[in-house]
């Protein structure tokens, strides 16, 4: 197959502000280079969707929440339910949000479109056996399902994706 061929990255569902889209693209560099694997937008069994949602070769799930201003931050609290979900709870956000309005048991991470550092690393809080293999089962199909959405963009794949 001609790699070519293939379209660049998964389609944006356009939810998310270009500030944001920038936080998540840099975060998700950066997680990489730290050696995890990252899907964006993973429906969790709460019927919530995380931001990005990371793997570990150990099995380590992290949470990463996208904030990309103050007012973003203020108006959605959906975030309290993620932690459930979870290893460690992050936040993203840009240099010119105030690190002072994160609460202090999750971590934070800054970032721009281009890469991102942990200024406040995360408290582990361990998931139970249970909750972690249902996680990483979406993780998995949520992963396969966008590989096989790019390699055969004509297929049955739809709003699965």
């Amino acid at each position: 197959m001609n790699v070519n061929l293939l379209p660049a990255a998964p389609p944006v569902d356009g939810r998310q502000s270009p500030t944001a889209l920038a936080v998540a693209r840099g975060t998700a560099r950066f997680l990489h280079a730290l050696g995890y694997c990252v899907v964006s937008e993973l429906p969790l069994p709460s019927g919530r969707r995380a931001d990005l949602v990371a793997l570990g070769g150990d099995g380590e799930i992290l949470i990463v929440e996208i904030k990309s201003s103050v007012a973003d931050f203020r108006a959605d609290q959906k975030w309290m339910d993620y932690r459930l979900h979870c290893d460690r709870l992050f936040f993203a956000t840009i240099a010119d949000v105030p690190c002072e309005i994160f609460p202090a048991d999750a971590g934070l991470i800054v970032a721009d479109a281009f890469g991102a550092s942990i200024v406040c690393e995360a408290p582990e809080h361990r998931l139970v056996p249970a909750c972690r293999k249902t996680v990483m089962l979406r993780f998995a199909h949520a992963a396969a399902l966008r590989l096989q959405a790019l390699a055969d963009p004509q297929g049955p794949y739809g709003g699965e994706i």
